[in-house]
């Protein structure tokens, strides 16, 4: 990267200039071999830099990428190769030109000099701050390898536990969306049809194809000012949403919702309880943990929550007796928290929490489907069925009026 400097040569004049290095440490180092005197040094950034425009706009690297990724290069290590190779390995095998941009930048930082964690920290788009906090402590212990065949292991499972739910929820979005072009393609350009016969004979109608033309009408009359009204309500909660108050408030609400809340809340805990495992068998301190796992969380009531456990724990109270003091961590949790505390085995209780928050989590989700999938069935069986009782029923009464 290019650094701008001003500096002193050495019979005192002032001088600016750019000069390329890995990093500012660097660049110091060459303009002082140089016999330059700095005084400031600042990176040049680009107005456009079609670089960081291609890694920070392009494909994503997907789960399942990081997983090899972090598989493969803790089998380079463990045979081995040192870093900076294993990562050019990585970089000249992968497909993904994001994570290539993203390995050449990494390797050009541990060049520099910097470790391999801080390096990573600088792409927080691809590297969360859980995979380089706990690649640090990884550094730091020794066990780099172990480390990261942890992380991957981490990441195939949330990535598996979220794929599962998004295959649960994908039919009954798919009947959801087919019923209302449906019923929208009945309202708009079927029934008119029928109306303008109906009209044309001038014949009393039952009760349920009176119903229906009104209902047609209506939409034909009002129905983009529902839309509007419809659009304009959504377009309020959103922005209302993104405010912090609303956000909070939109947060605590999909905590209590009648079915799904109790899922959101095991996702919500056994993503915390799988961070805090993972993070504590790799080494690092406790008070470092739940920074990652409040920076983790999605939901900002569990953040807040996780915030007050973590000043409690900095008095020296532990974790078990701060959770317990707040009811959005369940029992299990408390008790398990506790039992790792006295036995040292924090890890280990909490991995058996996050697996059986999963498992419970899963087991509601394919029920909650299953409950959806016969009712959405219902509601658009009585729909069809009242649309085709009015447009029989109306047959009937035209044939019996013609026929008298």
């Amino acid at each position: 990267m290019d650094y701008a400097y001003v500096a002193y040569t050495k019979d005192k004049r002032l001088i600016k200039g750019k000069v390329t290095a890995t990093s500012q440490g660097a660049a110091t180092e060459i303009l002082n071999y140089g016999g330059y005197q700095v005084l400031s040094l600042n990176e040049v950034v680009p107005f456009f830099d079609i670089e960081k425009l291609r890694v920070g706009f392009g494909p994503r690297i997907k789960p399942m990428e990081m997983v090899m990724f972090s598989r493969q290069l803790a089998l380079l290590l463990e045979s081995g190769t040192d870093i900076v190779t294993s990562l050019e390995l990585l970089q000249n095998q992968t497909t993904n030109r994001t994570l290539a941009a993203i390995l050449g930048k990494v390797v050009s930082d541990i060049r520099g000099g910097s470790a391999l964690s801080i390096a990573l920290r600088k792409h927080p788009r691809s590297f969360p701050e859980l995979y380089h906090r706990a690649i640090a402590a990884g550094e730091q212990g020794g066990n780099l390898e172990v480390v990261l065949r942890q992380m991957a292991d981490h990441i195939e499972k949330a990535y598996l536990t979220e794929k599962r739910i998004r295959s649960a929820l994908t039919y009954p979005i798919i009947v959801v969306v087919v019923a209302v072009v449906v019923v929208g393609i009945l309202v708009t350009y079927v029934l008119p049809s029928f109306t303008q016969l109906y009209s044309s004979l001038a014949v009393e109608l039952p009760l349920p194809a009176r119903m229906l033309i009104a209902i047609s009408e209506w939409f034909q009359n009002y129905g983009l000012y529902l839309l509007l009204v419809i659009a304009g309500i959504f377009g309020g909660v959103f922005a209302y949403i993104r405010t912090e108050g609303g956000k909070y408030q939109w947060h605590s609400a999909l905590l209590r919702l009648p079915i799904f809340g109790r899922i959101n809340l095991l996702n919500q805990l056994g993503r915390c309880c799988r961070t805090i495992s993972l993070l504590f068998r790799v080494g690092v301190p406790l008070p470092e943990i739940m920074a990652v796992a409040i920076y983790g969380t999605t939901n900002k009531v569990m953040a807040e929550a996780l915030n007050g456990v973590q000043s409690e724990l900095l008095r020296g109270e532990g974790l078990s007796r701060p959770m317990a003091r707040r009811k959005l961590f369940l029992p299990l949790m408390v008790q398990m928290v506790g039992v790792g505390e006295e036995t040292g085995n924090l890890d280990k209780t909490l991995a058996t929490v996050a697996d059986c928050y999963e498992a419970e989590a899963e087991d509601r989700t394919n029920s909650a489907v299953g409950l959806i999938q016969p009712v959405m069935t219902i509601i658009i069986g009585l729909m069809v069925g009242f649309i085709a009782l009015a447009l029989v029923t109306a047959m009937y009464s035209i044939y019996g009026e013609v026929s008298f």
